[in-house]
């Protein structure tokens, strides 16, 4: 992080479980802050996570953080009858875990008076939403392959992390896959929002407690076809689709969600999916047979035949690119044959140039300029307490950012379902190792991470394509091969 700017500034958010909530809205803001809570300055809101608001704030001098980015999330139970079931998750999972490309869970705060809960994180300035429409509506150019080629193996890295120690994240999606801004890891990615993540037991029990999960355009097929037993296949769908949104700038399956019942069947987002990939069959997805919506609704999944336009016209990659056929396999229908986080690590796509960087936003080519990213939309109306005050809203922004007019408004990116609070195994988190290679930087795919890139990106970026085991011993040798995209 860096080491003073005074662009650095935390997020703040904060999972507020009030018994007395619902009489203390009008009023809360004129309430003495608890004396944790006076240690920082309110920026705005930047926006709701699964269960809450989230919150910018910069800490106040003489605090020994002072100059450090930190980030808090605010979350409400909904039943005002506690701390949150999902927060109490999130900071289980969250303690246990440590690695350069998931975000770290800074601190903990506790207001007694009325309960609230306060989760700290490091802060990120920019995420792939925001990255993806800037490119989409102002700059009107697609990222460079360098760019997308380190924000995707950095994804891969950290998800490969988590599925490696039995944790299955359920809500990818851009605005839950973070970029850090100026300073010692800057470009770097950081998985965030694990509100709805969820341990497996054992590696071969299958997940089925708490319904179906994960934003409906990034939603496995086999759980828009009702399968109560799931597994990280859907993570790897989800990057996918993601993969896919870097490439083209918009989503690849923009279904209409269903309202109403719990665990609608989403007949238009499947649509959505049979027009490009085309119409799965049980010879090549033998358990589809079995699927509660497969079997219910034949007239329309069974009896619609599609006309496969192709996917390669759809991402505009040629079907022999490596780029495609690590898409195609994140894309597999049958989740048993999906390719796993390690196994794409170490695909084809990773070993040719552009090798992909620590610092994922350095200029691609010779004389190409440094994007200038918004950071993420901050409603400066809002204080902690989640009531309006009488400032304008606005965009705040940093030495790297752009404004954007109407940065503020919502989102239009379909929500996850919400699930209920899971088991913990009986043992505890320490039972599955979480620990083993916490911040050791873990590098399955062999790639060289480089860090310090910064005023000398450029220069530094070019060495780095150069010798691609500059400053990681141990790096295996490259043969250089010819790009295809």
């Amino acid at each position: 992080m860096g080491d003073g700017n005074n662009s650095n500034r935390g997020l703040v958010s904060a999972n507020a479980a009030s018994r007395n909530n619902n009489n203390n809205n009008n009023n809360g803001s004129h309430h003495k802050k608890p004396e944790w809570l006076q240690q920082y300055d309110l920026i705005g809101k930047i926006g709701e996570g699964t269960y809450g608001l989230v919150f910018l704030a910069k800490i106040k001098p003489p605090s020994p953080s002072r100059g450090k980015s930190i980030a808090k999330k605010f979350k409400q139970s909904k039943d005002g009858d506690g701390v949150s079931p999902t927060a109490i998750r999130e900071i289980m999972l969250l303690r246990e875990i440590s690695h350069e490309n998931v975000v770290k869970l800074v601190n903990v705060h506790i207001n007694h008076a009325d309960m609230s809960l306060y989760l700290a994180f490091d802060y990120a300035e920019h995420d792939l939403y925001e990255i993806i429409r800037h490119h989409r509506d102002k700059a009107n150019h697609p990222l460079n392959q360098y760019t997308v080629k380190s924000l995707l193996w950095q994804l891969l890295n950290g998800l490969n992390y988590l599925h490696s120690n039995w944790i299955i994240h359920r809500d990818l999606k851009p605005s839950n896959i973070l970029v850090m801004g100026e300073g010692e890891e800057q470009g770097v990615v950081k998985i965030a929002d694990f509100g709805l993540a969820r341990i497996y037991q054992a590696p071969l029990k299958p997940l089925f407690e708490n319904g179906v999960v994960v934003t409906i355009w990034y939603r496995a097929p086999e759980l828009l076809l009702g399968a109560k037993h799931y597994t990280s296949a859907v993570d790897m769908w989800a990057v996918g689709c993601i993969f896919a949104e870097l490439l083209t700038l918009k989503p690849l399956f923009q279904g209409q969600e269903v309202k109403g019942p719990p665990n609608p069947f989403q007949l238009d987002q499947l649509d959505k999916i049979f027009k490009v990939l085309g119409h799965p069959t049980i010879e090549k997805w033998p358990t589809l047979a079995n699927l509660p919506n497969w079997q219910q609704d034949v007239q329309h999944i069974q009896g619609h035949k599609y006309d496969n336009a192709g996917l390669y016209n759809v991402v505009h990659l040629s079907p022999k690119s490596p780029a495609y056929d690590l898409l195609s396999k994140m894309l597999e229908y049958d989740p048993r044959k999906r390719i796993t986080a390690a196994q794409a690590l170490e695909h084809e796509y990773f070993r040719l140039e552009p090798l992909p960087g620590y610092n994922a936003l350095v200029p691609n080519q010779p004389g190409e300029k440094v994007i200038n990213y918004p950071t993420r939309p901050v409603d400066t109306t809002t204080d902690f307490e989640g009531t309006t005050s009488l400032q304008p809203s606005q965009t705040v922004t940093s030495g790297n950012a752009v404004n954007m007019q109407g940065g503020h408004m919502a989102r239009s990116v379909p929500r996850a379902m919400g699930v209920g609070m899971p088991r913990m195994p009986h043992q505890g988190m320490a039972a599955y190792n979480l620990a083993s290679q916490a911040g050791m930087g873990m590098n399955p795919g062999g790639i060289p991470m480089q860090r310090g890139v910064s005023s000398q990106a450029h220069q530094q970026q070019q060495l780095r394509r150069k010798d691609p085991g500059m400053g990681m011993p141990g790096y295996p040798p490259q043969q250089k091969q010819q790009r295809r995209y």
